[in-house]
């Protein structure tokens, strides 16, 4: 099987690339000199060569933009860099499979999301996937092409991007406080399962999936875990303190915290993942054993 992937050198897309290239011909594409095609999807793309499948996992990292021109760079990737890919698919790919965001629904809070919820993101980021996911749906359809959008929660593995990378750094330096009790629950999944999944899904139902582990975790139980690993003891602290810290994170971006980064660490926000189980055998490990017997940071 040939497949074209892009992102294929980013957090995930190397998780992707690593299971794929041991079995198919992985055709990579991105800004970075690691992959077989270099292209910025911020400007016009060479020519596409002909593939089975499309994986297309390349995007900013999810981050807070301060000016126009960062907001901007969401919509560059993941829009007009999207409408490029698919147009550049002279010869249709049997299989299109996408990389989306629980984002989309732009929710702080809430406890076992289906994917039938509504799509209410208000930032760049989610809006920008919310934007990609139509226009690939759209594709689709007019083409017949079997799609995947893959709707993700917060990925784990190795150096993992965001607020989990930060927790499991601040742990390791012992500088690391929780924020009250820590009983907020999270949905999570680890990288090596999404990669896993994929190369499974040709006779599987295409649609929209959430990807995540069934089991939701505590904020307590992932850094307890993380803190095993180097014998660290986590104390607590009380929110309001934090809350003020917050608010001037949102003044100065040097702040190691903001609101927005404040919510996700102590509001409980999970989703299902039974449409995964019964359509694509979807059948994940467990993130929090993974975090108890894994240091995460370099």
């Amino acid at each position: 099987m040939r497949v074209l992937l892009t992102g294929g050198s980013g957090f995930l897309g190397s998780y992707i690339y690593k299971t794929l290239a041991n079995n198919h011909e992985v055709i990579t594409i991105g800004r970075s000199k690691k992959n077989i095609i270099q292209a910025n999807f911020n400007k016009e793309l060479p020519k596409l060569p002909e593939v089975d499948w499309v994986i297309h996992a390349a995007s900013p990292a999810h981050f807070i933009p301060k000016t126009a021109v960062e907001k901007q760079s969401f919509f560059d990737v993941n829009v007009t860099g999207t409408e490029r890919l698919l147009k550049g698919l002279t010869e249709l790919p049997k299989i299109f499979v996408f990389i989306s965001t629980v984002a989309v629904y732009g929710l702080d809070e809430g406890e076992m999301i289906m994917e039938s919820a509504s799509l209410d993101a208000d930032t760049p980021y989610g809006k920008s996937k919310i934007e990609a996911e139509c226009l690939i749906q759209n594709w689709a359809k007019e083409n017949g092409v079997k799609t995947f959008i893959l709707r993700l929660p917060l990925v784990v593995g190795k150096n993992p991007p965001g607020n989990l990378s930060a927790i499991a750094k601040a742990i390791k330096n012992k500088i690391y406080f929780r924020i009250g009790k820590g009983e907020n629950k999270k949905s999570m999944v680890l990288a090596e399962d999404v990669a896993r999944l994929i190369p499974h899904l040709e006779d599987k139902k295409p649609g929209i999936y959430h990807l995540c582990d069934p089991q939701p975790a505590s904020l307590s139980e992932i850094d307890s875990s993380i803190a095993s690993l180097y014998g660290y003891k986590v104390k607590t602290l009380p929110d309001l303190p934090i809350i003020l810290a917050a608010k001037l994170g949102d003044l100065f971006p040097f702040f190691p915290i903001n609101s927005l980064k404040f919510k996700k660490l102590t509001n409980t926000l999970t989703f299902d993942t039974g449409k995964a189980i019964s359509e694509l055998g979807w059948k994940p490990n467990s993130v929090l054993d993974f975090l108890k017997n894994n240091t995460i940071t370099s």
